[in-house]
C-alpha cells in the first residue's frame, strides 16, 4: 500500500500537457492556456479571458506503472452571487483511452460573479488541493487526466508510487476546433464527455478545443491563432454567439466569416476545413438577441429579447445564419475543394430536441453532448466524411 512518504514527486512541465496552445508559469506551477500570449493581449473582456484559461479539452498525458496517482492543483472556481455554488470540477483519469477513475479537488480560489451581464467578479484566494486516484490497474499504461473543462486549473505536481514520463506521440492527426459554449462543454458533467472530446475519441484524433463560452464572435485574433497552430483537421462552429449577443447585423456577418476563413487559409491552404452552423435552439431560431437570463421558473434559463420583425433590417437569427454560412461555403468551395459545410441541425435537430431538450433553453445536457458527438463522428470522421482517413 502506498504512503505519502514513498510517493515520487514529479513537477509538471509542458511536456505532460496536450490540448493547449500556451503555458504560463505561476507562483504555484503551470497554468495552461488555450490562446497564445499575444492573442490574450487582444482579448476585450473578462468573459473570454476566463473562458480561454479554463482547460476545456486540456489533459495531462504520461506513461507509468503507478497504481496510485495524486495530482496537486490550484483551481479557480466560479460561483454566481445569490446562487448555490456548483459542484467541484471533475478530473477524469483514462487508462489506455478508457475512463477509469474520477476525482475532485477541494479548496482553491473563488471567483464570485456579481453581475451576470458584465461578468464583474470578486476574487478570493484559496489553497491548493489534490485529486486522488488509487487502485489503478497494474503494469505499464498510458494515463490521461482531463482537467475540469469549466474550472481554471493551475497544475503543480504529480505524486505517484512509480516513475512517470511523458507519453510518446502516437502520430494521430491533430483536430483544431473552435466554437461556442456548447463546444466548451456547457451543461456537460465530465471533461472527457464534452461533445468534442467524445468525437475526438471516436475519430482517433488529438483534440485542441478552442470552444470559448459565449465568445465565438469571429474575432480576428482567434483566426490568426488558428492560422499559426499546426493542425491536420480544422472545424469552426459559428453563429450562435453572434445571435445571442446581437453582435453583428447581416451586412457585417458574411464579410467577417469570409475574413476569418481567409486568415486560416493563409496558414492552412489545403487542410480539410469544416464550417458548422448552429444546432437547433428554439429560443433563437426566428428571434434575434440579445439573450437574457430568466429566473422566473426558479432555475436559470435564457430567453431571446429581440424583435423578429427586425430581421428585415438585418438582425440575425439562427435560421438566417445557417443560410449565410451555407451560401459562403457553396461560393468558396468552387476554388477551395477542401472547404466543407455541415448543417448544425444534422448534429442536433428537432427529433434530438424532442428526446433530449435543452435544460436551460440554450445548452444541451450530457445526453445532448453525446448525441452531437455521435452525429458528428458519423458525418465527419466516418466513411466519406470530410475528416475521414483517405488512402491512395
Amino acid at each position: 500500500m502506498s504512503t505519502e512518504q514513498n510517493l515520487i514527486t514529479t513537477p509538471i512541465t509542458a511536456d505532460f500537457l496536450r490540448g493547449h496552445l500556451d503555458v504560463e508559469e505561476t507562483a504555484h506551477g503551470l497554468l495552461p492556456h488555450r490562446l497564445p500570449a499575444w492573442a490574450r493581449r487582444r482579448i476585450p473582456d473578462d468573459r473570454l479571458a476566463v473562458a480561454e484559461a479554463q482547460p476545456s479539452g486540456v489533459r495531462l498525458v504520461f506513461r507509468t506503472n503507478a497504481t496510485t496517482i495524486r495530482l496537486d492543483t490550484l483551481p479557480t472556481k466560479r460561483v454566481y452571487r445569490g446562487f448555490p455554488p456548483p459542484p467541484d470540477g471533475i478530473y477524469d483519469l483514462l487508462v489506455d483511452g478508457r475512463l477509469t477513475a474520477q476525482a475532485t479537488v477541494d479548496g482553491g480560489n473563488l471567483r464570485t460573479i456579481t453581475d451576470m451581464q458584465t461578468q464583474t467578479a470578486d476574487f478570493t484566494p484559496g489553497p491548493a488541493g489534490t485529486a486522488h486516484f488509487t487502485d489503478l490497474p497494474p503494469g505499464e499504461k498510458d494515463i490521461e487526466i482531463w482537467l475540469p473543462h469549466a474550472e481554471i486549473t493551475e497544475v503543480i505536481a504529480l505524486r505517484t508510487d512509480a516513475p512517470v514520463e511523458p507519453a510518446p506521440d502516437k502520430g494521430r492527426r491533430v483536430w483544431l476546433h473552435h466554437g461556442s459554449s456548447i463546444s466548451h462543454g456547457s451543461n456537460a458533467v465530465f471533461p472527457s464527455t464534452i461533445w468534442p472530446a467524445l468525437a475526438a475519441s471516436a475519430g482517433d484524433v488529438e483534440l485542441i478545443n478552442l470552444g470559448f463560452g459565449g465568445s465565438a464572435l469571429v474575432d480576428p485574433f482567434i483566426a490568426r491563432a488558428m492560422r499559426d497552430t499546426p493542425a491536420d483537421l480544422i472545424s469552426l462552429k459559428l453563429g450562435i454567439n453572434i445571435v445571442n449577443s446581437d453582435a453583428m447585423r447581416l451586412r457585417a456577418f458574411a464579410p467577417a466569416i469570409h475574413g476569418f476563413l481567409d486568415t486560416i487559409r493563409e496558414g492552412h491552404p489545403t487542410t480539410p476545413l469544416l464550417l458548422v452552423s448552429p444546432i437547433l435552439c428554439p429560443t433563437h431560431e426566428n428571434t434575434p438577441g440579445p439573450l437574457m437570463p430568466d429566473l422566473s421558473s426558479g432555475t436559470l434559463k435564457f430567453r431571446a429579447t429581440g424583435d423578429p420583425a427586425e430581421t428585415a433590417a438585418g438582425r440575425l437569427t439562427l435560421t438566417i445564419v445557417r443560410e449565410v454560412l451555407a451560401d459562403i461555403v457553396e461560393q468558396r468551395s468552387v476554388e477551395d475543394p477542401d472547404l466543407h459545410y455541415l448543417d448544425g441541425l444534422d448534429l442536433y435537430g428537432e427529433s434530438d430536441h424532442d428526446e433530449f431538450p435543452l435544460p436551460d433553453a440554450i445548452h444541451p445536457g450530457p445526453e445532448g453532448h453525446r448525441r452531437i458527438s455521435e452525429n458528428f463522428a458519423e458525418r465527419v470522421f466516418a466513411n466519406h466524411g470530410p475528416f475521414a482517413i483517405t488512402t491512395g
